[in-house]
């Protein structure tokens, strides 16, 4: 039996770890496994590569890849790959996560990469869970459960 499909959660800080806390526990809670790594596209861009490259030729069928400031994490990780990548712009003094969304969106032609919201962690792991659920019934039938009691929350009852 093939090992299951995983995500990749890159950080381009240990300072941000703290913020894909919410994408680990929606993943977990979905039973999806992932890998956390620190790796920056400025300060350490060959552990990038390596990471991606490694990981891809795994199991790693979505990446997430979540930074501040001029956050080129997820362009430099789509750069080596063609699985999907989930680019996550964090919060950061002092444009608040807006260079960090510019970064994230404008891709040259060729090299996509899908953006969530400035600090959407959590929304980034449901992308990825939505992106897995296309082949995986289980997953997908999570997430309907998962929409099922938001929806719920949301009306009562």
């Amino acid at each position: 039996m093939a090992e299951k499909a995983s995500v990749l959660i890159l950080a381009g800080s240990k300072n941000d770890l703290q913020e894909i806390e919410k994408t680990t526990a929606v993943l977990e809670k979905l039973g999806i496994p992932f890998t956390v790594k620190v790796a920056s596209a400025h300060r350490t861009p060959d552990d990038v590569v390596r990471t991606v490259q490694e990981h891809t030729a795994g199991t790693a069928r979505v990446i997430i890849a979540a930074a501040g400031l001029a956050n080129h994490l997820a362009g430099a990780a789509a750069a080596r790959t063609v699985c999907p990548v989930i680019g996550v712009p964090l919060a950061k003094p002092p444009l608040n996560g807006l260079d960090a969304l510019i970064s994230t969106v404008q891709m040259p032609p060729g090299v996509p990469v899908a953006a969530v919201g400035i600090g959407a962690a959590e929304n980034a792991a449901i992308l990825a869970a939505e992106i897995l659920g296309v082949s995986d019934s289980q997953i997908r039938k999570k997430l309907l459960k998962q929409r099922e009691d938001l929806r719920r929350s949301i009306l009562g009852g």
